[in-house]
């Protein structure tokens, strides 16, 4: 699963493959389920910049905590799960990010890592959204995400049996077309090439939430005490 990811850049305009956009927000260094983040819809064919809630729920759910467990969408069965398939079809979005974080169990404890572009750049995940209302408040629509995950490349898999479904720039548009086909849709849902991926011990810090300054994004000596992180807080 991918559970924090980090969006260091802060205001300017993006771009991913012919995609552009806008960002008037700040750096972001541990963004973590629950939290508002940067996600890109598409509205009538024109690509959008907007703010959603990480945790994704459906709209026929009665209790938004369902969002907890639909963090990630798995890429193998996304299209047909019950709390996925409409999404799949319908509401995709390209989630922007500059790195994301998995823990690497070693004996009793959890190694951080932070995965980034050699060159530091930005990329965009696949992910789905969904809008909710409670019942009886129609008016008060919740907007949430999920992100899509696939099976590791050689540079996550040491770590990590998943990773999250990083976008090509020849799979950024189709993935936001609605009148992409299914069959299109599972072929990007890919292991990012590994020669585009590099990864580097980061500090404990990165497992509370709370956390959120460049000092979660610092590269620390494997095997030191800020290293070490505790089962249990990383949510």
């Amino acid at each position: 699963m991918c559970g924090r990811y980090t969006l260091a850049p802060g205001q300017g305009d993006w771009e991913f493959a012919d995609v552009r956009v806008q960002w008037d927000g700040k750096p972001r260094y541990n963004i973590a389920p629950s939290q508002r983040a940067p996600v890109i819809i598409t509205e009538r064919g024109v690509p959008v910049l907007t703010e959603m809630q990480w945790g994704l729920v459906p709209s026929w759910a009665t209790d938004p905590k369902i969002a907890f467990s639909l963090v990630n969408a798995r890429s193998e069965s996304a299209a047909t799960k019950p709390a996925f398939r409409a999404a799949f079809r319908y509401r995709r979005c390209l989630v922007p990010a500059d790195g994301f974080y998995e823990w690497q169990t070693i004996g009793k404890k959890k190694q951080p890592w932070r995965f980034v572009r050699p060159d530091r750049g930005l990329f965009a995940f696949a992910g789905l959204w969904e809008a909710w209302s409670a019942p009886g408040r129609p008016n008060e629509v919740l907007h949430t995400f999920s992100l899509m995950t696939t099976t590791p490349n050689i540079v996550t898999e040491p770590v990590h049996d998943r990773m999250p479904v990083i976008l090509e720039e020849s799979g950024v548009r189709p993935w936001l077309e609605e009148s992409t086909s299914l069959e299109v849709l599972q072929s990007l849902l890919h292991p990012y090439p590994a020669e585009l991926l590099t990864r580097y011990p980061v500090s404990a810090l990165v497992g509370n939430p709370k956390n959120d300054g460049m000092e979660c994004i610092a590269e620390v000596a494997l095997g030191s005490s800020e290293t070490q992180v505790v089962q249990g807080q990383l949510w």
